[in-house]
């Protein structure tokens, strides 16, 4: 465990350099996010029937959205570890003494984690600040927040624990664009990232919640504007654990068994 700990440190450090691009980041992201409040204010206000989220909690879901958008994007990706399986040097980091999977688990966190200290704040500050109705709101009750960031670092170990399996994938097709594209589609639309859940057909509301990929957005976005009550709160991070241990669990019984089987060539 310590140097699992380890490496989280010092890939958080490494990525916490990157300032540029966070903030070349942060202007694309509130581009985004007026654009898409903007969308949806016209869906709103055009609507015929009284929508099951309202205006309000959904702005707040959407500023929530780009604010954490790498915590919850599955496309935000490692490519140093598909040029390492893809290129063979995969066998250096085989010849470390410790568990491939956690290594690699530690350095996803960390990269994460590390893009998105860079880029939440200065996103949450200023959508604060914003006038209405294109301002973010406060969650109505400090057990909501303390909820929410519960469910929100949940959400990010269960989508690194999800995004381990891209990178086992590239073991079998030795190309990342197939996985990506598969990876990438279905968890931004069953996460709720292009439509949030809440405002899909019930039959796709149903198929969302089977899926992991809800539990790592919507959720937790959602128990922030006091949408989803304390209770069934409660009960979706106990959702959030199981999966967690389970995709954890099989991800390590995939990668033993592609480590089995991988064959490195060269001199």
């Amino acid at each position: 465990m310590r140097v699992y700990l380890s490496v989280l440190k010092l890939r958080l450090l490494n990525g916490m350099q990157y300032r540029a691009a966070a903030l070349a980041g942060v202007a694309t992201q509130f581009f985004w996010g007026f654009i898409t409040i903007m969308v949806f204010q016209a869906f709103y206000e055009n609507a015929a029937a009284t929508q099951p989220i309202s205006l309000k909690e959904l702005i707040t879901y959407i500023w929530l959205q780009q604010a954490f958008l790498v915590f919850v994007t599955v496309w935000f990706r490692d490519s140093e570890l598909f040029d390492l399986i893809t290129s063979g040097n995969i066998a250096y980091e085989l010849c470390r003494p410790c568990e491939l999977y956690g290594f690699w688990f530690a350095k996803l966190l960390a990269q994460r984690l590390s893009s998105a200290i860079l880029r939440c704040f200065p996103i949450l500050i200023v959508s604060f600040f914003l006038p209405k109705p294109y301002n973010m709101t406060f969650p109505p009750s400090l057990s909501a927040f303390l909820l929410f960031l519960s469910a929100l670092m949940l959400g990010l170990l269960l989508l690194v624990a999800i995004s381990m399996f891209l990178y086992i994938s590239v073991f079998i097709t030795m190309s990342p664009m197939g996985s990506l594209l598969i990876f990438g589609i279905l968890g931004e639309f069953f996460a709720g990232l292009i439509i949030p859940v809440p405002l899909m057909p019930s039959w796709l509301q149903n198929i969302a919640n089977v899926l992991p990929f809800r539990w790592t957005a919507d959720f937790p976005f959602r128990v922030y504007s006091g949408h989803i009550p304390q209770k069934e709160a409660l009960i979706g991070i106990a959702i959030q654990l199981v999966y967690l241990l389970v995709l954890v669990w099989l991800g390590r019984i995939s990668m033993n068994r592609v480590l089995r089987k991988v064959v490195v060539q060269g001199g």
